[in-house]
């Protein structure tokens, strides 16, 4: 009983997925009861919660991240727990801790930005300016399309909750929606978002824009398969060449340790010696002080260095000197590494793909190759759409190896049957977690083959 009442609490509170890293934040920064948000600065202090929540260890900090990248063929896993092999295998079950852990994490970034969403627009602040208000509002609408894209690409069919949750009665009579209604509830977010953020004056990937959104959307309509706004979106961002760029050479954006916040990032997370990130300590070795628990898998190593393929993105992996290979993205002691949500090397070949796809190869190959270049690779040449589009798959398995892609890839262009061998279509999406069945009372249906 005892441990059901912390799920419940975990799940519907907006409480602190890892509370020890708010400790050195007031606690405003995390509680959402009907007097957190009154004022401008506690408008402010709250969107800085929903950011928080989005960079939890659970989220974007690290567990999520492995959703993409541990089902795919760019990294294996060394220890020997269950809970994580079972991504490795595609055998993932319903029980598996992780899985509820990035379900509880995304859902209570999603119940932070509902506080901010519902309660902003209402407050009474001589020294909060309607601009202030839309600008703090929008990014929370697009935090909000963000997770919501998360949940509809790792799990499909789940529920849409668009205000607060303060008690688990709250959220009784949600009901689950279809992949197709939650995406649709993305891009309703986004469009609301974008009207109420202002254009970037000067690069700072760290806050949420107008031109993030319409970064996001260009995501968005790439998985959705509408190409032409994709491409659209796309090239809306490439324009602004002021604030976004290809950082030469590729590990330009990650190193050295003080390097954060480049114009290679459309939107990065950041963090402190106080508010570390966890992805650090599972990629760098013993040797480094890590536990290299996740590693780049031997055909990758190959790929990487391969200086036809991985050109200088080979920076990705080092070795010990005992001949131990490991991925050296996340580096930093003490952990501040950024996470990377979108690098502008993704809208290059999000336009690449989209143009591929609407058989207008020649100008794909433009993008393409400005990817290829700054890895130091020749130009790619091949002619038919079929090339370039395996062109484009292969350049994304390389230049985003250990960012949440390389799974969602596979699965969204249909190619996880040819490329992992996995034929059961009902593996490309997780199982929701048990214990969210179990605490549904029926609102919740498990995914078809768990």
């Amino acid at each position: 009983m005892k441990q059901l009442l912390r799920y419940l609490l975990l799940l519907w509170t907006v409480l602190a997925i890892s509370c020890g890293k708010f400790l050195d934040v007031k606690p405003k920064d995390y509680v959402s009861d009907d007097q957190t948000i009154t004022d401008k600065t506690s408008a402010q202090t709250a969107l800085r919660g929903t950011y928080r929540k989005l960079s939890a260890d659970g989220y974007y900090g690290s567990l999520f991240q492995t959703f993409g990248y541990l089902p795919g063929d760019n990294v294996q896993w060394t220890g020997s727990q269950s809970v994580i092999q079972q991504f490795i295998t595609h055998n993932i079950q319903a029980d598996n801790g992780n899985l509820a852990s990035v379900w509880s994490a995304i859902y209570a970034t999603i119940n932070s930005a509902n506080h901010v969403i519902t309660k902003v627009p209402g407050v009474n602040d001589a020294a909060f300016s309607s601009d202030d208000k839309n600008q703090i509002v929008g990014e929370a609408l697009a935090i909000r399309a963000l997770s919501y894209f998360d949940l509809a690409r790792t799990w499909g069919n789940v529920q849409v909750t668009l205000t607060p949750t303060l008690t688990t009665a709250d959220k009784e009579n949600v009901e689950q929606r279809n992949q197709e209604a939650v995406y649709a509830q993305v891009l309703a977010d986004l469009n609301a978002a974008e009207p109420l953020l202002k254009a970037p004056v000067s690069a700072n990937p760290v806050r949420i824009n107008q031109e993030t959104v319409w970064a996001l959307k260009a995501r968005y309509y790439l998985y959705r398969g509408q190409w032409s706004e994709a491409a659209a979106y796309a090239a809306k961002v490439l324009a602004d060449q002021k604030n976004y760029q290809l950082v030469q050479p590729y590990a330009a954006f990650f190193s050295p340790a003080s390097t954060v916040a480049t114009r290679e990032s459309v939107f990065e997370l950041s963090y402190s010696a106080t508010y570390t990130n966890s992805h650090r300590n599972s990629w760098q070795p013993p040797a480094n002080g890590g536990t290299r628990q996740w590693a780049p898998a031997d055909a990758f190593i190959t790929l990487v260095n391969d200086a036809a393929i991985g050109g200088n993105r080979k920076a990705l992996v080092a070795r010990t000197s005992a001949g131990l290979w490991y991925g050296n993205l996340y580096y930093r002691s003490p952990a501040t590494d950024p996470a990377y949500i979108i690098r502008i090397a993704e809208l290059y070949l999000i336009y690449a793909e989209a143009l591929a796809q609407q058989g207008k190869t020649t100008e794909a190959l433009t993008p393409l190759n400005a990817v290829r270049g700054r890895a130091g690779l020749t130009d790619f040449t091949g002619a038919s759409k079929e090339a370039a589009l395996l062109a484009i798959e292969n350049e994304r398995r390389v230049e985003f190896a250990f960012e949440p892609h390389r799974w969602f890839d596979l699965v969204r262009t249909n190619r996880a049957a040819a490329v992992l061998g996995l034929t059961d279509a009902q593996k490309y999406l997780f199982p929701i977690p048990a214990q969210e069945i179990l605490l549904s009372k029926g609102r919740l249906a498990q995914n078809p083959g768990y």
